[in-house]
């Protein structure tokens, strides 16, 4: 089994479409980490994940997985890794003892009493049809057979989407328990930075097909802030010190990057903590700077 220092490294990774470019994407996942990949529907979080897999095939660059080549070692990485999907491709008629002997036979180290063990925990009907199963059964069955092989890498896209806070927080308990043994890696897409606040280590945002910003997650929460002042103040800001502003008929609200260098640029600044969901909203807004 090869060593390797990421679990998922993307080099220039462009793939176009008519209207849409996913343009010259790099990021890593490091071993033995959550990483949140976060953009607005559309963004091309899909569209990385299917180029991971070779769902569709990238025009230019270059995708490491578990230190593999995605397209010449397609077969090993496949063999380590699960993937989950927000829509279940199961057919609606299996069972989930039907499901179980289907990936008996796909999986050298797939293991039937793990996954038993899931769908016990779980209450997933052994017998009961997929298409007569609920949303949240659906994503349940789903990482249990995800969860059944030893795999090292789960890449998740939009997985907790749709489903109650009760059932996502018990999803994300059990990827907690999943990376205890430090060798395991996620890759979770989701638009609910919620969740991602609670379970993430690193972070990737992404908009319309480019990079915004990624890095360890409580490093972007520290040097992250929003800066809430009066509309003559905000004119004293210089447009390459801040990300976009937001206004409003009272007053601004500038994000920063840097909160110690404002700080020490601005020195009456009163500089607050923000949110994932903050710092998504102000990149979003990026290029036109002063959005309301």
């Amino acid at each position: 089994m090869s060593e390797y220092e990421n679990a998922v490294e993307l080099k220039g990774v462009t793939k176009r479409y008519d209207g849409f470019t996913l343009d010259s994407l790099s990021f890593t996942v490091p071993k033995g980490c959550i990483m949140g990949f976060i953009g607005q529907n559309g963004a091309g979080k899909t569209t990385t994940i299917q180029s991971m897999l070779n769902i569709i095939p990238i025009d230019s660059g270059e995708i490491s997985l578990l230190g593999l080549d995605h397209i010449r070692d397609e077969n090993e990485a496949k063999e380590r890794m699960s993937a989950v999907f927000d829509d279940c491709p199961f057919g609606e008629v299996f069972t989930a003892e039907q499901i179980e002997k289907v990936f008996r036979g796909l999986y050298l180290n797939w293991s039937k009493s793990t996954f038993f063990q899931y769908v016990d925990k779980f209450q997933i009907p052994r017998k009961k049809k997929v298409g007569n199963l609920s949303k949240g059964m659906k994503m349940k069955l789903q990482i249990a057979v995800a969860l059944s092989h030893d795999a090292e890498l789960l890449v998740m896209d939009e997985a907790t989407a749709g489903l109650d806070p009760i059932v996502r927080n018990e999803i994300l308990d059990l990827f907690r328990d999943y990376l205890m043994d430090g060798n395991r890696s996620i890759l979770m897409s989701s638009h609910i930075t919620s969740d991602l606040e609670k379970i993430a280590d690193c972070l990737t945002f992404i908009d319309n097909g480019k990079l915004l910003l990624t890095g360890y997650k409580d490093d972007i929460l520290e040097t992250h802030g929003v800066i809430k002042c009066t509309r003559e103040e905000y004119k004293e800001f210089a447009p390459e010190d801040y990300i976009s502003a937001r206004l409003n008929d009272f007053g601004a609200e500038i994000m920063t990057a840097d909160r110690a260098e404002t700080a020490r640029k601005y020195s009456g600044a009163i500089i607050e903590k923000t949110t994932l969901e903050e710092i998504m909203q102000f990149y979003v807004n990026a290029g036109k700077k002063e959005w309301s």
